[in-house]
């Protein structure tokens, strides 16, 4: 074999151990910067090309810059024009441009003060996507010795390396896109949480509210465990969510769950986490909320549902900031910041042994109160404009409501409170003709005058205090008397039901459309008389007729 030929097949066996290797380097990771560099590494030792170097083009401003280099100089912004200089003739012409000896070529402006100009100098294209595409960069890198006549062995070797790098690189572009993406839309998330929690979203201008908007504000900016008291439907994930959101943890997670919607055994592993084969079905580790909200908050609505055996093994995360997972010995330190909510009465809870002392203690450093909607009558009327600009949006119409329908708000006594209210709006919107809710609409959304608390709230059928037992015929007071309806109709009227044996229509247990038949019935199917007995005037009761199609009967 003659020295041509052997030198011939040792870089070829040196090529391909640095492919080898090359495509090891790049299947570890996805940090562009730190590949390029094992590349040129490897390319260096493998292949005796020294000096490596990979220059990005720069698809904003054009330039190529300098993204890796190999020779112990450090990396700064080094750029080259379009077209300017070897680099730029490179990505022009998207062909390889080999120097038989640098210091002959005079496009070869060495910026990086790195070559020999005494030896060779091999560059290659990064290709695109596809062949239509520009380049994206540039690979090069100097042979060790002037071995001119394998010099293209030695290109083709640097193709062959730049179309495994081009991939990286086209890879590593499309993640730092998406990656961007991300980044602005969590930002735009964050701000949009922020101006959807702010305090002016919440409704409120009485003293009560007042005082939790002051309590709020105070406690915000610290990291005090809050304990949220109130009804159910009062607010209380909204206020959490504007501490959260008001806090110098606002940038960081807000983990939420319902204590009350999981037993002890799913509560623990959703809290805490397991490991994999903790449990029958743990087939692969699982992070818990304390661990996931790491630097934020986290919300414990329905604490008071929470079982005393659980309750001790919550007391040791809230006091040391430690946990346990399922199935784990180690213990983890995680720093969050708990609000917890309920709306049991604690300290009864406390006194029959059902609630721990010591984790009410630890949970009640500060106590905020929210006031029920009963308490708050005068939000009710920007509480109903907030929501129905809300109702809305989200049914992508225009929606008003009238003052008298607000004055039938504000009578009622909304046991559901806030979450009540919405609702009851939501239906009156789907049920108003022309976007406007009036009393009406009310109604047909079953909130009907006797459901308004200015009037007595009807009582449960058959008590002492039931309509059937005050003001009816079937009353001692109203015995039948000669010419009254009563005998009228027992004396050869038409064959009418005894009114004592009709439904009652003030009955909380009847629909709407039973309501409705029992009025007419009471009324001998007579349309204004059935529309005094519901409170109603005939055209509503003429309009439900229709829509509950309802067959009038003739008597």
């Amino acid at each position: 074999m003659t020295s041509r030929e052997q030198a011939r097949s040792e870089l070829l066996e040196s090529e391909l151990e640095a492919l080898y290797q090359v495509s090891r380097v790049l299947s570890h990771s996805l940090n562009l910067r730190e590949t390029l560099q094992a590349v040129l590494e490897v390319l260096h030792e493998c292949a005796g090309m020294r000096s490596g170097m990979v220059a990005l083009r720069d698809p904003v401003r054009g330039e190529s810059i300098v993204r890796a280099l190999h020779g112990g100089v450090p990396v700064t912004e080094v750029s080259y024009r379009p077209g300017e200089g070897v680099i730029g003739a490179i990505l022009a012409a998207a062909e390889p441009v080999v120097v038989q000896r640098i210091a002959d070529e005079p496009r070869f402006l060495d910026r990086l003060g790195l070559y020999n100009p005494d030896l060779p100098f091999v560059g290659v294209p990064i290709s695109g996507a596809s062949h239509q595409e520009a380049p994206v960069g540039v690979l090069a890198a100097q042979p060790a010795a002037a071995e001119g006549a394998l010099l293209a062995e030695r290109t083709r070797f640097m193709q062959m390396v730049a179309n495994l790098v081009a991939q990286t690189v086209r890879l590593a572009g499309r993640v730092g896109r998406e990656q961007e993406a991300i980044a602005a839309e969590r930002d735009r998330l964050r701000r949009e949480m922020q101006g959807h929690y702010g305090f002016e979203n919440i409704v409120g201008h009485t003293r009560a509210m007042r005082r939790v908007f002051e309590q709020v504000r105070r406690v915000a900016q610290w990291n005090t465990t809050v304990l949220l008291r109130g009804e159910s439907g009062t607010g209380k994930e909204l206020i959490a969510h504007a501490i959260h959101y008001n806090s110098p943890r606002v940038n960081a997670p807000f983990v939420k769950l319902n204590c009350a919607a999981l037993p002890d055994s799913l509560l623990e592993s959703e809290l805490f986490g397991h490991e994999k084969g903790a449990f029958t079905g743990a087939v692969q580790s699982r992070v818990g909320r304390f661990e996931q909200a790491h630097g934020g908050t986290i919300f414990l609505d329905e604490m008071g549902e929470i079982s005393p055996a659980f309750q001790a093994k919550l007391l040791r995360v809230l006091q040391e900031g430690e946990l346990e997972r399922l199935g784990s010995t180690r213990t983890r330190h995680v720093d969050v910041r708990v609000l917890a909510a309920t709306n049991r009465d604690l300290e009864t809870a406390v006194a029959a042994g059902e609630f721990r002392e010591d984790l009410y203690y630890r949970l009640n450093v500060m106590s905020i109160r929210l006031p029920t909607l009963r308490e708050r009558v005068e939000d009710i009327p920007d509480l109903a404009r907030f929501l129905i600009d809300k109702i809305a949006a989200a049914q992508d119409r225009t929606l008003e409501i009238s003052d008298g329908a607000l004055r039938t708000l504000m009578r009622h006594r909304w046991p559901g409170n806030v979450r009540e209210l919405e609702n009851t709006l939501e239906r009156a919107a789907i049920m108003s003709e022309g976007g406007r809710i009036d009393a009406e609409a009310l109604a047909l959304a079953g909130l009907s005058a006797e459901t308004a608390p200015g009037a007595t709230a009807p009582a449960a059928a058959g008590g002492p205090n039931s309509p059937s037992r005050l003001g009816h015929p079937s009353s001692p007071n109203h015995a039948s008397e000669p010419g009254s309806e009563s005998e009228g109709s027992a004396q050869g009227g038409p064959d009418r039901t005894p009114a004592e044996l009709l439904p009652d229509p003030h009955d909380p247990h009847l629909d709407e459309r039973e309501r409705v038949i029992a009025a007419l019935e009471r009324a001998g199917w007579v349309q204004a008389k059935a529309a005094r007995i519901l409170g109603m005037t005939p055209r509503q009761v003429a309009y439900r007729i229709k829509t509950l199609n309802i067959e009038v009967k003739s008597l």
